[in-house]
């Protein structure tokens, strides 16, 4: 009696640690090996559509404005001629133009933005731009001035 009382011990500790001991190993089909009839199938990614010139503009304001001190008023310029220029270089590059022809129409976007962003926007703000573009979009520190101690 004692024998089979052991045996069934045995059997019931036995069927109990299966569980556990399958749930120690990485399973990918889940605990009972079941698996989909159908195979996974990878779904085609949606093109992302590509920017408007709002959007880009929109994207890298916060940016500008948090490296230059710019009012509402000079937000607002800044916002529309660089919209304005944006627009004009998605419209060159949709043209498919040639390496050539295409450089040459971007430095005469450029040059007309640079102009009429000197005549809007006040001269130390205009440096500020030109300063942060140069830096490749990164606020410009300035340099603390030593006091000679004598």
């Amino acid at each position: 009696m004692k024998k089979l009382l052991n045996v069934f011990v045995f059997v019931i500790l036995f069927f109990g640690m299966v569980p556990v001991v399958q749930a120690q190993y990485a399973n990918t089909y889940g605990a009972r090996g079941r698996r989909r009839l159908a195979p996974q199938t990878q779904e085609p990614r949606e093109k992302a559509e590509p920017l408007t010139a709002d959007e880009m503009v929109a994207a890298e304001m916060p940016k500008i404005i948090k490296a230059i001190d710019l009012n509402e008023f000079e937000q607002a310029i800044l916002t529309t001629i660089l919209t304005k220029y944006v627009q004009q270089r998605i419209e060159a590059q949709i043209l498919n133009l040639g390496p050539e022809k295409t450089r040459e129409v971007f430095e005469n976007i450029n040059i007309k933005q640079d102009e009429e962003l000197k005549i809007s926007l006040p001269e130390e703000k205009y440096k500020a731009l030109l300063e942060y573009r140069e830096n490749g979009g990164k606020k410009v520190k300035k340099k603390k001035k030593k006091s000679d101690p004598k």
